[in-house]
């Protein structure tokens, strides 16, 4: 049966709702995506996934018994690390990269004890003290160093979700930083070029990601988000806080002002404005800390979060900074895993579950090179 299997799903868990896609690996053309309800208590995403299991399982007529698990968190980090070698041997082998990539891993592993690795990205290869953003093939090399960035999840995120999967039976191929993955998405459909910072305003928290061309510059994360955003208008309007975010979530209708004649849209639009105003430069105070980042850096807000706003809101922010709004469905969050783990990535490892794997020692840690 699992050599007959069609599909491969992909399920995005944020804090407040499940995305998930199933893809026919064999027609490109057959896609299925389900979005979940709104929920606030955790309680409730056992049920929610199950739901989203079985729709999807009736709509490919397969059992899915395997998933990609894309998932975000406050306490999401990213760790930048440089590892060199000097080479014995004149050519540089396949061999000689991955011994550094597990120095630099065995590191973090050491250091970061409480995380779990979800992203290895070579940035840059310094290669005799010339820098390559990829590997060049045949080369002579006496020295060479990597400059790395880790995106890494904490470890008792990560063992939750896998427990709860396993409770219905499905296991986790590999586990992706949605903020991340939807980046590049984004950035590659957009054919986005120079420097771009991607605003992913979640339900309690904000990622920021930013890239120079094809390369990660950092990855950041606040532990503010919309949530925030609808405790402010429950507080401020004196409103219980369900009340509270379908206002949040109807902000951008015209007739909002009619159907609750007690909450002047005038009022409303303050107080939502206030509290991106103050998420955006707590994002642009991270970005322009960072010395690879330059103030003329571009800001596109995605994310649930930032559903409530659009480009029309754009000259009612108080805000210097170039920013756009970019509209996210269902579909477009599951195919950025999805083709996260399909496409050639030339500056991301590939990290391959030990299950998958038969061959030898450096096989077992990386699959490197798609």
């Amino acid at each position: 049966m699992m050599a007959n299997k069609k599909f491969q799903t992909i399920i995005d868990c944020g804090f407040s709702k499940i995305r998930a896609g199933a893809f026919n690996e064999e027609d490109q053309s057959k896609l299925f995506f389900i979005e979940s309800n709104f929920y606030i208590d955790q309680p409730n995403f056992k049920s929610e996934i199950q739901k989203i299991v079985a729709s999807l399982e009736k709509s490919t007529n397969e059992y899915i018994n395997n998933i990609d698990l894309m998932v975000d968190s406050s306490k999401t980090i990213s760790v930048a690390i440089s590892v060199f070698k000097k080479i014995e041997e004149l050519k540089l082998r396949q061999d000689d990269i991955l011994f550094l990539i597990q120095e630099a891993k065995q590191q973090i592993l050491k250091y970061y004890s409480d995380y779990s690795i979800a992203h290895i990205i070579i940035n840059n290869y310094k290669i005799d003290n010339v820098d390559y953003s990829e590997l060049p093939d045949e080369i002579d090399c006496q020295f060479i160093s990597l400059d790395i960035i880790f995106i890494c999840l904490p470890s008792e995120l990560v063992l939750n979700f896998k427990n709860v999967f396993s409770e219905l039976n499905i296991s986790i191929n590999q586990i992706i930083c949605s903020s991340y993955a939807k980046s590049i998405n984004y950035k590659n459909n957009l054919d986005l070029r120079g420097e771009i910072s991607f605003i992913d305003i979640g339900f309690k928290k904000t990622s920021i990601v930013s890239f120079n061309n094809d390369s990660l510059i950092f990855l950041d994360v606040l532990p503010i988000g919309g949530n925030h955003i609808t405790k402010d208008i429950s507080l401020l309007l004196k409103i219980d806080i369900n009340e509270a975010e379908k206002l949040k979530l109807n902000f951008k209708k015209d007739n909002l002002q009619a159907g609750n004649p007690n909450f002047p849209l005038k009022m409303l639009q303050k107080i939502v404005l206030a509290r991106t105003e103050e998420i955006l430069e707590l994002c642009d105070k991270l970005i322009t800390s960072n010395t690879k980042i330059m103030s003329k850096s571009k800001m596109i807000l995605m994310g649930e979060g930032s559903k409530i706003l659009d480009n029309k809101f754009k000259d009612k922010i108080s805000f210097s900074k170039d920013i756009d709004f970019l509209e996210e469905t269902p579909g477009h969050v599951c195919q950025s895993g999805y083709k996260l783990r399909k496409m050639y990535n030339k500056q991301e490892v590939l990290i391959v579950p030990k299950k998958q794997i038969k061959q030898g020692f450096f096989e077992k840690l990386f699959h490197f090179f798609k």
